[in-house]
Parts: structure tokens; C-alpha cells; sequence
């Protein structure tokens, strides 16, 4: 960040969005697929849409199911994508 860069154009922080999913492969084994590590959200519903948008995609880079968290609590999970 540049000094005196106004505060609405610093990167979001991990307490601005909270909501993340970890995502696992068949084994349970976290999995990072890349373009889709380290995808958080401000709120619940702004995580449910991303991956309800995009789970297909998720499971044809080998993502078998997905864990809700808010900040380190898990909400629910794991959640399968197979079809």
C-alpha cells in the first residue's frame, strides 16, 4: 500500500470478509485449484452464491466437496459437488 493511499483502496483484510470455503478433494485433503485459492467474502450469502455459481467448475478441477467457515468456525460442511 502507498502512504496516505485512502483506506477504500486497500486490499479487503481477512476480518472485512470473513467467509471463506476450504475446499477438498475425495480424500478430504484441502485443495487450492488455481484461480479459486484464497477466495473470501464479506458475507454468508456472497459465499453461498460463489460457489453455487461455480461449483461445476470446482469439481472438474478435482474439488469434491466444500466446508463453510466464518473467520476460523466451521458453519457447515463438507458439502459434496458431485451431481
Amino acid at each position: 500500500m502507498l502512504p496516505g493511499q485512502p483506506p477504500t483502496f486497500r486490499p479487503p483484510s481477512s476480518s472485512d470478509r470473513p467467509w471463506w470455503w476450504r475446499l477438498e478433494d475425495a480424500a478430504g485433503t484441502e485443495v487450492a485449484p488455481a484461480g479459486h485459492a484464497d477466495q473470501r467474502f464479506a458475507t454468508q450469502g456472497d459465499a453461498e452464491s460463489w460457489v453455487g455459481e461455480i461449483w461445476a467448475e470446482l469439481a472438474e478441477q478435482g474439488v469434491a466437496a466444500v466446508t463453510l467457515f466464518e473467520h476460523d468456525r466451521q458453519v457447515y460442511g463438507p458439502m459434496s459437488l458431485s451431481a
